[in-house]
Formats: C-alpha cells, sequence, structure tokens
C-alpha cells in the first residue's frame, strides 16, 4: 500500500508558503486586520498536523477524508491571498493615492466575507484531526520505529545476470588502472535498475579478488545507522565489536585495514547528511603504495559526488535494450528463447516487455506474475491489458530482487523534499514517452507557484535548480542538452515512473485520471495536459483548473460556448503553436484576459496571430509572457508595459514586429527580455536603448538591432548599470548602416556577462568592449552569421588581461580569419569549441568547413554543471 503522500505534496507547502505571505504582506492585515490575524493562527496550528499527518497510511479513512477536505481549504486559501497580492502590486506601480473606488470597496467586502468562511472551516478540520489524531498517530509512530531499511548482500544468482557485461567491464577498466590509495566509484539510477547487481557482479570477480586483501559490503539504505555500519565492517574483518564505542570501533577498523588493500561496497546509500560518511572516511586508511577501492550505489547523483567521486568515475547503468529484456524476461518466467512456445505467445510476451522499457525490476516482477499464470494467449493479453494496474497493486515479499517496482520507485519519492514532490507529480500529464520542453515545465512550475525566487535566487534559477535535483536523483531523464555545459532543453521520465506520479497525483486529486490511468477533464481537474482526446464538455462547473497546457495536439476547438470558456481559475495557459484557424480570435482573447489569475501565458509560434489586444492590461497577476516566433505579430499594445508583475517577456525573432512601445522602464520587475527591438528617430512612440537603465533586475537581455533603430550618445553606457546581467545577445539583423555599427562598438555592458551571443554583425572587426579586460567573467562567446573580418584588436588582451572563457561556438562566419594557436594562447581555459562554416580559420583542431565540435578533455564530454543558472535555448535557436 502507498503511504499517504497527500499532504507532503501539496497541503504542506501551500501552509508553508501561506503562512509566510500572511508573515511578509502586513498591507493585506490593514484591510483585513482580524481575518488574516485568524488564518495567520489557524495555518501555525497546522503546519505541524500536516507534516506529521503526511505519515499516516491511507487505510486511515479518516484522516484521509480530513485531508482532502484540508487541501481544498488551504487551495481556497491560496487563491484569496494570491487575489490580494495582485490586487496589491497594481495599486502600488499606479500609485494611486485616492479614495477606494466601489470596485475595489466590493472587492475587499467579499474578501473579508471569503476570509471568514476559510477561517471557520479550517477550524473545523483542525478540531477533527485533534479528536482522533493522537491515538492513531500514537500507533502509527510504533509503526514507524520499525527498521524499514532496505538490505542486501553480496550474494546473488549469476545465472539471471542479463545486459550488465558492458557495464562491468567499465567497472573493471577503472579499478585495474588505478594507482592511488582510494578510488571511489559512484554507480547511480532509478530504483530496479541493476545498481546492487552491478556491484554484487564486482565485488565477486575472481581476478579482482586476488587484488583486494580485505572486502567489505555494506547495506545503507534509510534511516543511516552509523554503529551498525561499523559493526557490520568489524564482522567482515573478523573482530569482535562488544566493549567498543563508537570511535573505538572506527579506529579498529582502521587498524584493521592498515597496510592492506581492500575493497568496500557501500550499497543504497540515501544521504550524507548527518556527517556519518565524513567520519568514516576519516577513518579509513589511505596508505600510499596501496590500491583500495570503494563503490557507492545510490539513486542520487549529487550524493556520490559529495562523497567523494569524480564525474569521471560515476557510472549509470542503461536500461535494457530488446532483446536483454526478452532475455531476463525468458529466464524468469520461465521460457524458451528457442522458439518453443506458440508464436501467439511469444507476440503477447514481447508486448508485455516493451512496456517495462528495460527496466530489470519491472521485467522480473511481471516475469514472476507470469511464471505462476497458465502460458496461454488469452490469459497473458489479459494481463498485458491491465499491466500498468499489475505493477502499481503487484506486492514483493521484500526480499533481494524481489519487490514491489512501484514500491521500489515509492522510496525515491518519498525521500523528495515535499516541494520536489508538486513538481515531479507535473510530469503525470504528459503522455507516454513524451519530450518535455525544459522552458514550458519551468514556466508552469514559476506561473503556478510550485517554486519561488528568494533571496537573490531568480524563480527560474530555482526551478532549474529542481530540475537538476530529479535529474541527479535518477527520476527525469534528459533528452536533449547543450553540449558546451549540458544546460537541459528537453527531458522525460521513465514510464514506470510516470505511473508512479499518475498514481499519486490521482490518490491527491493532483490532477484527473481514470481508474485505467488515463488522463482525463473533469469537474475536478486541477491540471491538464490537453491531447487530441481531451473533451471539454467534460469541464463543466470546474472551478479548480490551475494550469492548461497543450502537449500532442495543435489544435482547441475554442468558441466561446465551449464549457473552457467558462472555466476562470487559470494560473497557467500554455497554448504554443496552436492553430487559429477556425476560432474566433477576439473569444479567445476575450476569454484570456478574464483570467485574473493568469501568471504564466504562452502563445509561442502562433501563425495568424497578428496584435495583441489592449485589454491585456487586465492581467494583474502574469509573471511570464512569451510571444516569440509569432512571425505575424505586428503590434503589442502599450498596456502590456503595465503589468505589476511581469518578469519574463519574450517577442524574439518576431520580424513584423518592428518595435516595442516606448515605456518599458515601467516594468521594474522585469528579468527576462527577448526580442528588444530599438525604434528609430522618428518614432516617438517606439522604446529606446536608454529605458533599460532602470530595469535592473535584468539577468537575460536579447536585443534586435533593425534598418530604422537608432542609439543616442547618452544612451551608450545605459548597460552598465545593469550589474545583475548574466546573457547578452545582439542580433544586428544584417543592417548594414555604418552609423549603428559605430554605435554597437561603443556600447559599455556590464562586466557582470557570462554568456554573450553577436548575431548578424556587419563590421569588419569585432566591437572594441568584446575585450577579456572590459568583460572579464565571460565564460561563453558565440558569434554567427557575421561579415567578421578578424577579431578586434583589443580582443586579444595583454599579459595581464587573458579570457576566462570556457566555451567558444563560431558559426557562418565565412570571412573570419583566426589561428588557432593565437586563439589558444589568449583563452588557456577554453574546453568547448562548436565550428560551423568559417572556412577562413586556420590550424582549428575540427572541422570548419561543415560542422565541428572540440573538447578539450573528452572524459568531461557533455558532463553538465552541478547547477545552470539559466536556459539559453530561445536565444541559441532564434
Amino acid at each position: 500500500m502507498l503511504k499517504g503522500a497527500l499532504v507532503g505534496a501539496v497541503a504542506q507547502e501551500l501552509v508553508k508558503d501561506l503562512a509566510l505571505a500572511i508573515q511578509e504582506q502586513s498591507q493585506y492585515a490593514i484591510q483585513f486586520p482580524t481575518h488574516f490575524e485568524e488564518l495567520e493562527d489557524q495555518l501555525k496550528y497546522m503546519q505541524s498536523f500536516v507534516a506529521d499527518a503526511s505519515k499516516l497510511k491511507d487505510k486511515q479513512v479518516t484522516v484521509k477524508t480530513t485531508l482532502d477536505a484540508l487541501r481544498q481549504q488551504i487551495y481556497e486559501a491560496d487563491d484569496l491571498v494570491v487575489d490580494c497580492q495582485i490586487r496589491d502590486d497594481y495599486w502600488k506601480m499606479k500609485g494611486s493615492s485616492c479614495s477606494p473606488s466601489l470596485s475595489e470597496m466590493c472587492f475587499r467586502y467579499q474578501t473579508g466575507k471569503k476570509l471568514t468562511k476559510i477561517n471557520s472551516q479550517i477550524k473545523r478540520t483542525r478540531e477533527n484531526l485533534m479528536s482522533f489524531y493522537v491515538p492513531i498517530a500514537g500507533n502509527q509512530d510504533n509503526e514507524n520505529n520499525i527498521d524499514k531499511r532496505r538490505w542486501s548482500s553480496q550474494v546473488f544468482d549469476e545465472s539471471e545476470i542479463v545486459g550488465l557485461k558492458e557495464d562491468a567491464a567499465t567497472l573493471r577498466d577503472w579499478i585495474l588502472a588505478q594507482n592511488e590509495p582510494q578510488l571511489r566509484i559512484g554507480i547511480v539510477g532509478l530504483g530496479g535498475l541493476g545498481k546492487t547487481t552491478l556491484a554484487k557482479i564486482i565485488y565477486r570477480d575472481v581476478n579482482l579478488t586476488r587484488r583486494f586483501q580485505e572486502k567489505i559490503w555494506v547495506s545503507v539504505s534509510q534511516p543511516v545507522n552509523e554503529v551498525e555500519i561499523m559493526k557490520s565492517m568489524l564482522k567482515q574483518l573478523k573482530a569482535d565489536d562488544s566493549g567498543y564505542t563508537k570511535d573505538n570501533m572506527l579506529d579498529r577498523i582502521c587498524q584493521l585495514l592498515s597496510n592492506k588493500t581492500y575493497l568496500i561496497v557501500l550499497d543504497d546509500v540515501w544521504s550524507i547528511d548527518d556527517g556519518w560518511w565524513e567520519r568514516i572516511s576519516t577513518g579509513l586508511p589511505k596508505t600510499e603504495g596501496t590500491n583500495n577501492c570503494i563503490i557507492i550505489t545510490s539513486r542520487i547523483k549529487k550524493v556520490v559526488k559529495r562523497m567523494g567521486v569524480l564525474e569521471t568515475r560515476v557510472h549509470q547503468p542503461k536500461f535494457l535494450d530488446d532483446n536483454e529484456s526478452w532475455a531476463l524476461f525468458c529466464k524468469v518466467a520461465h521460457m524458451s528463447t528457442d522458439g518453443e512456445e506458440t508464436p501467439k505467445l511469444v507476440e503477447e510476451g514481447k508486448k508485455i516487455v516493451k512496456k517495462c522499457g528495460g527496466l530489470p525490476l519491472a521485467i522480473k516482477t511481471i516475469g514472476g506474475l507470469l511464471s505462476l499464470v497458465e502460458k496461454t494467449d488469452f490469459e497473458w493479453k489479459r494481463i498485458s491489458k491491465n499491466f500498468h494496474e499489475k505493477l502499481t497493486t503487484l506486492e514483493g515479499n521484500g526480499s533481494e530482487g524481489n519487490e514491489s517496482v512501484i514500491a521500489s520507485l515509492q522510496l525515491s519519492y518519498d525521500e523528495l523534499p515535499a516541494r520536489l514532490k508538486q513538481c515531479i507529480l507535473c510530469f503525470s500529464i504528459y503522455p507516454e514517452d513524451y519530450e518535455i520542453d525544459v522552458d514550458q515545465l519551468i514556466h508552469w512550475w514559476q506561473g503556478e507557484g510550485l517554486v519561488r525566487g528568494k533571496n537573490t535566487e531568480t524563480a527560474t534559477e530555482s526551478a532549474l535548480n529542481c530540475l537538476s535535483e530529479l535529474i541527479s536523483r535518477c527520476l527525469v531523464e534528459v533528452v536533449q542538452r547543450r553540449k558546451f555545459d549540458g544546460s537541459v532543453y528537453t527531458c522525460k521520465v521513465h514510464d514506470m515512473i510516470r505511473d508512479l506520479t499518475i498514481k499519486i497525483a490521482r490518490d491527491e486529486d493532483f490532477c484527473s485520471f481514470s481508474e485505467s490511468g488515463k488522463h482525463i477533464s473533469n469537474k475536478n481537474s486541477r491540471r491538464l495536459g490537453v491531447t487530441s482526446e481531451t473533451t471539454f464538455q467534460t469541464l463543466q462547473g470546474n472551478s479548480k483548473l490551475r494550469a492548461l497546457l497543450l502537449t500532442t495536439t495543435r489544435y482547441i476547438g475554442f468558441n466561446k460556448n465551449i464549457e473552457l470558456a467558462k472555466v476562470k481559475s487559470l494560473r497557467v495557459l500554455d497554448l504554443s503553436q496552436v492553430i487559429l484557424d477556425s476560432i474566433c480570435v477576439k473569444d479567445l482573447w476575450y476569454w484570456i484576459t478574464s483570467l485574473n489569475r493568469l501568471a504564466y501565458l504562452n502563445l509561442r509560434d502562433v501563425a495568424k496571430l497578428f496584435e495583441v489586444p489592449n485589454s491585456i492590461g487586465k492581467l494583474w497577476g502574469l509573471q511570464v509572457l512569451i510571444l516569440g516566433e509569432c512571425k505575424n505579430l505586428t503590434k503589442l499594445p502599450t498596456s502590456i508595459l503595465k503589468l505589476p508583475r511581469l518578469m519574463i517577456f519574450d517577442v524574439g525573432n518576431c520580424p513584423n514586429l518592428q518595435f516595442l512601445p516606448q515605456g518599458i522602464s515601467g516594468l521594474s520587475k522585469l528579468q527576462e527580455l527577448y526580442g528588444f527591438k530599438i525604434a528609430g528617430p522618428g518614432n516617438a512612440t517606439g522604446s529606446r536603448l536608454g529605458e533599460l537603465k532602470i530595469l535592473t533586475e535584468l539577468r537575460v537581455l536579447q536585443i534586435d538591432i533593425t534598418g530604422e533603430s537608432h542609439i543616442e550618445d547618452q544612451e551608450l553606457k545605459v548597460l552598465e548599470n545593469l550589474e545583475k546581467l548574466r546573457v547578452l545577445s545582439i542580433n544586428a539583423g544584417h543592417c548594414d548602416d555604418k552609423d549603428i555599427m559605430k554605435q554597437l562598438d561603443k556600447l559599455s555592458p556590464p562586466s557582470s556577462i557570462e554568456e554573450l551571443y553577436l548575431k548578424h554583425y556587419y563590421g569588419e572587426t569585432t566591437p572594441r568592449w568584446i575585450n577579456p579586460q572590459t568583460i572579464q567573467q565571460l565564460q561563453y562567446f558565440c558569434l554567427e552569421d557575421s561579415r567578421v573580418n578578424m577579431m578586434g584588436k583589443d580582443f586579444w588582451g595583454n599579459k595581464d588581461h587573458k579570457w576566462n572563457v570556457k566555451g567558444l561556438c563560431l558559426k557562418f562566419c565565412q570571412r573570419l580569419n583566426v589561428s588557432w594557436e593565437k586563439l589558444q594562447a589568449v583563452m588557456p581555459d577554453i574546453r568547448y569549441l562548436e565550428i560551423s562554416q568559417c572556412n577562413s580559420l586556420v590550424s582549428f583542431p575540427c572541422n570548419v568547413e561543415a560542422v565541428g565540435f572540440w573538447y578539450k578533455d573528452e572524459n568531461k564530454k557533455g558532463s553538465p554543471k552541478t547547477q545552470k543558472v539559466l536556459s539559453l535555448k530561445k536565444i541559441e535557436c532564434s
């Protein structure tokens, strides 16, 4: 039975966020003093309850019912607080000191009534929990005190091993080639992938056995018991552990291993936060001249790296291919591989195996089930039809290699922080094997408030860190990433993880699914991924929908009479690439601009979108507005410039949009701006470069120069005020006006820039500010589709100023004449090079006439940074 994760993933985080919001927003307390004070008090009580109640089992029906009601109340309270925040931000931007209008007075009256009702409901819920929580919690505590660690040993059945030969060979090579006192190797991967089995193969390898005088196998798991670990080590070293203190035991282990070669396997490590590993590893001998090895298996890459494993010594076993999967299935299901079974049975068996996605544990589980039923194609068809249900309900016996698939994966979910649980559940709305655009995902999280900025970290940065954490924990797979630093562009989840998220999301009412696991829309839907099969009529009466995103379809069949048009609760709306044929655009915009809580709107690459109506100014809560790649977009209203919460604004690659309206300086919270077009001198209503001066929160800026653009002398130093700017892209738009080229040469960007993109630049040399003294922190430089003949003289710096650049990209620069030797001399840290059709380059280490790549260290090829601040796909591809 799955644990009651409902509160941990949703209510717990919402309660915490609400309490913080109320504490910080004193202006609400002025308008509703007693209401908000009472809500704050109620939430303080509830925080402790929801944290503990999440540990209770689903079988506690009364608890589950009460928590269901609590979740609904907290969603309503969250909506109310957001309404107040949006309204307050709007009035702050407007700067109105007038008496409240009639509509404002009405809003305050209605808000007061709603607060009174919510306070009363939460109070009753708290009393209900109090009435039966204590006795149940007491029994639960006794149950939770039982040691639930997953136990493993080095013993295994070699006859059932399939598909790990190459993985084992890799680890053997690392060990045999070592010449160091303590080699550390990490084996990382999804639960059930075969990490422990691979470690056993190495541990039992005869050739390696001769290399080590002592071998120790430790099953770590959760919760970590440091004393038990050391007792296990002493026992395997044939030493008595009685009478030793913790410190004495470690000293004794060190003595027994001194001047000996040893192999230690630490299996199933989840965390080292309490310092147990630092204490034990410090006590392990590291004698020069001895070759020792520590192998660590974990589901979390970050953990093994924190334990001292180098990036180049982290190995992730691959999923089994079709042939390996079938071979393993046949072993477990007692099938022959030489065709003794009927063709129909084999056909059904292979269909079932295909659904396992190459995950060994899933293959073993379903194979074990089929070994116990009659071998008929009718029976196997029945199981195949209910495959996902079988895997999510099958219980293992808890022994090694025979645990439930879903229970194994549930361990990874249970160990997530509450906020990451919300994030991983979002993957449930996407179809099987769907490649998810990371920009869409992180903007969804940001728009719905699942992640938030804090201190100096923006919400975008926080979201990318959350995604990085999920990838590190092997719950999310990377599909496409940037070669330079591993920035993730697209991702997906394994089918088994998707099944887990569907089950939990359905139980928590995070979004709606049928009993068979099909994503559906109904009056209780909170999030909806739209496919060609989605029916909007079933949304009748829905007042809960928070997020709607197109996935496998570009049609929504919208008109003002469908039930979707009556939904007003959306915070996230992603209609990128939607087909507007047969849609009354006026009706669509009328609906969109009625969504008062909308925080994220994506209309990227929408054909036949000619203009944005003035009514968009009513979306006071909008934080992310994406209109990039709308080729027909010609006009933007000035009302966009009065959105008080806008942080990301993208109109990049909109060729028919001549300029942005003047007044963009009013968007004081902007952090990312794409497609900023500078108007000409004769345009009194267009945007000017000087307006950027006060947008000091900008992290990303993409400037587009057109033939009409004009920069005044007094605007040349504007950019140096943007001290938080990290990414600067200048697209000169094939403009060959010599005056504008001279002005671009005189710009003064901030030294904080880490990534620089110069595109369609028609100057003969690079601008003089592109030099190692002016932009000292530059890590990546891209020069694309330009007429540059040579780098400017300042580019080469001097003996005191050399580049810190790690990555260089040169594309379609046919005239550029630079030698690799000279470039390396001023870029000593360069490790990544990408070249496309730059025929005049001299002695470069890769193909310059077509497409070429070069890496300084092949072992680090494609390895990502532990943290990436910004996603740059929209800049690189624009």
